[in-house]
């Protein structure tokens, strides 16, 4: 059946990134117990309210389950609330998170739920057209560790961001009809 792409289904925009794995031609499955984690080949961390996914990866038990998925050079792409839950540092912040990406996030970077916006986004690792970025309550990078690939930028804020096999996002491609970030993803499936 292809490679298969779990997405941590505690809260957040599940069902949008579901669809857009499916859209780029791999199997898609919700993923919300340890045992579920070790059967795919990558997994999405969605958006959502990242201090709330946090405390039910500790109540879920997923924790371990991710760092071993990590840890075996799974990729990881998380996106809103999943950057923020990737990174090593939260500005202004000692909530749960994994702390697999050597990156410093700053929540709320673009202000509240009122302040929403779209905005293209050039990254030049998906070709020449610009992306449309979708900000909700976003997040951005205040600061890369060396090994970080810094992969686009809004203004001067870092919106997109990789790190070997983990990739994260400040915005929300999974609620657009451009598919080329989902697809960069499966394409760091270790085959």
């Amino acid at each position: 059946m292809g490679q298969t792409i779990g997405v941590l289904s505690l809260q957040g925009a599940v069902q949008p990134h579901l669809r857009a794995v499916t859209a780029v031609g791999a199997r898609a499955v919700s993923v919300r117990l340890p045992d579920e984690i070790v059967d795919v080949d990558g997994l999405i961390i969605p958006g959502g309210e990242s201090t709330t996914i946090g405390m039910l990866i500790e109540r879920f038990g997923v924790r371990q389950a991710i760092e071993r998925h990590a840890a075996a050079g799974k990729p990881i792409f998380g996106t809103c609330a999943g950057m923020i839950l990737l990174a090593k540092e939260i500005a202004d912040s000692d909530q749960p998170r994994l702390g697999l990406m050597g990156v410093r996030v700053v929540r709320n970077s673009f202000g509240r739920q009122v302040d929403s916006f779209e905005s293209l986004i050039e990254i030049k690792a998906l070709g020449a057209s610009p992306f449309p970025g979708v900000f909700i309550r976003a997040p951005h990078i205040e600061h890369v560790e060396p090994d970080v690939d810094v992969l686009a930028r809004l203004g001067d804020r870092i919106v997109l961001a990789r790190q070997g096999h983990l990739l994260a996002a400040s915005f929300h491609p999974e609620l657009t009809d451009d598919r080329r970030l989902h697809s960069l993803f499966l394409d760091m499936l270790v085959v």
